[in-house]
């Protein structure tokens, strides 16, 4: 018997190799984000406080965010090979737009907070206390810096701003400086960007606070008492301060995305709701099954919740897929079915929030637990807490699995308030011409069986890490560590000394 070749072609084969390139890159993504800035922050306390215990967790978690660092570098490179090696009518048509903000990224955001980390990571014995801060000060501006670049790439194409077709090339051009500038004051960028940076703060928020109350057990079971409540509870009140407010942040910048998106892409914000038609006072469906074309079975509903939603009135009418459909077959022709995978769409943008808020609701309970210096003592608390970690990861997976599958069947979604300049593009378009669906397929074996690898490294790694801790603290080694310090004599701490 002879084996048939996939049915998938190059397309879809394109399709799944950067969605799993994507999910693996952005798992690591958010976490330095957000952590670099809570590192430094611990540095800034450390040096105005000069407790010793907020140096100890700068260095603790330091550690996980140079892991986290070098092996997110490792997985964000082949994503830009794949735009000229996948998508190459893509990159031929946007590349003049597209390309603009990832140089900036590359230029400008990722050297900076490459040679910063450089320094911090070598400086702490060859650099004043406050210089060696500002380095991760500066890591942290990079990392953001770097988000917003890429993000101002990736909402362009969710609503392109500031571009024309030049029809001599029939390429789609930047309309000039001012048209750079509009990509970078594009609405949908930094309603992204807040959003992102927040559900980033999120995510490292979770990691301190999941790993300290973990801890915050084992030392005060193993009577370490000074540790568990100088140590790990300082911490873990950080880390959930830092989840309900990041978590406050993530909703509200969120609902403003909602929007927006329902404004720029009806068919997305509808495909979430499974909405066939345009409905008054649109309720908020719990569960989902099914297709527009079948029928949707529905289970449990929230009326008038979904128009909140999307325009902040209850009553609104909102957009549904068949009126979606009918209206970019009208303006775009007719022949291509622009409805997104609807269950894709509807149970991703569940998971997301869902995800999002019980770490938000987990954030919360562990403020209470710690209230007037209580410590959490409870085994099972503590696996609770390291159960936590992966939760908001989860929500911010499945927020962009809802962002890119939600836009399909564009590439470049047209600017419905600007039917002028005609910037749009097909997905079926973009994918090369002159790669075969068997060149695709190997490269997205390898490449998947690589970043496989590297998550386990990533997991051994850290978990290593955080199972290894900290020296036991008391307050006669504190003071041990504090003389050292500051004794002329002594020798100088060395890097990550505890």
């Amino acid at each position: 018997m002879v084996l048939a070749p996939m049915a998938l072609d190059s397309l879809d084969l394109a399709r799944w190799q950067f969605g799993i390139t994507t999910v693996y890159h952005f798992i690591l993504v958010p976490l330095t984000i957000g952590l670099s800035p809570l590192v430094a922050l611990m540095e800034t306390a450390y040096l105005r406080t000069g407790n010793e215990q907020w140096r100890v967790a700068t260095t603790f978690f330091g550690k996980i965010l140079l892991i986290n660092f070098a092996l997110g570098v490792a997985t964000g490179i082949v994503q830009e090979f794949q735009f000229g090696m996948n998508w190459s009518e893509y990159s031929r048509y946007v590349g003049n737009i597209f390309g603009a903000p990832l140089a900036f990224e590359a230029l400008l955001a990722f050297f900076m907070e490459s040679t910063f980390l450089g320094l911090w990571i070598f400086g702490w014995d060859r650099l004043s206390p406050k210089l060696h801060n500002l380095c991760m000060w500066m890591v942290a501006l990079g990392t953001n810096v770097s988000a917003f670049f890429i993000l101002a790439a990736n909402s362009w194409m969710q609503h392109p701003v500031g571009a024309v077709v030049n029809r001599t090339t029939g390429r789609a051009e930047l309309d000039g400086i001012g048209g750079f500038l509009a990509v970078l004051g594009n609405h949908i960028l930094w309603t992204t960007i807040l959003h992102v940076i927040a559900t980033s703060f999120l995510v490292a928020g979770t990691i301190v606070f999941g790993v300290s109350v973990w801890w915050m057990v084992k030392a005060a079971r193993a009577g370490q008492d000074y540790e568990a409540r100088e140590l790990w509870r300082r911490l873990t009140r950080f880390g959930a301060i830092t989840v309900v407010v990041a978590g406050l942040l993530t909703a509200g910048s969120g609902h403003a995305q909602g929007q927006l998106v329902a404004q720029e892409q009806p068919a997305k914000m509808a495909a979430a709701e499974a909405l066939c038609a345009t409905e008054s006072g649109a309720g908020f469906t719990v569960a989902a099954f099914g297709d527009c074309d079948g029928g949707v079975t529905r289970i449990g509903s929230a009326p008038y919740v979904y128009s909140f939603l999307a325009t902040n009135d209850p009553n609104a009418k909102v957009t549904g897929l068949t009126d979606a459909q009918a209206m970019y077959e009208e303006r775009y022709g007719a022949g291509v079915d622009y409805t997104p995978d609807v269950m894709t769409t509807f149970w991703s943008f569940r998971l997301m929030i869902g995800l999002g808020m019980l770490s938000l609701l987990i954030g919360a309970i562990g403020l209470w637990l710690t209230r007037g210096d209580r410590l959490i003592t409870s085994p099972r608390l503590g696996r609770i807490a390291l159960w936590t970690l992966p939760l908001p990861f989860l929500a911010s997976t499945f927020g962009w699995i809802f962002t890119e599958i939600g836009r399909q069947p564009w590439v470049v979604v047209p600017n419905l308030a600007d039917p002028v300049s005609q910037v749009f593009m097909l997905t079926s378009s973009g994918v090369s011409t002159v790669v075969s669906s068997g060149t695709v397929l190997a490269s997205m074996a390898l490449f998947t069986l690589l970043y496989a690898a590297l998550g386990v490294v990533w997991f051994v790694l850290v978990r290593r890490y955080v199972r290894e801790g900290v020296r036991t603290q008391t307050a006669a080694s504190v003071e041990r560590v504090r003389t050292a310090a500051t004794s002329s004599t002594a020798s100088p701490l060395l890097s990550f000394e505890y």
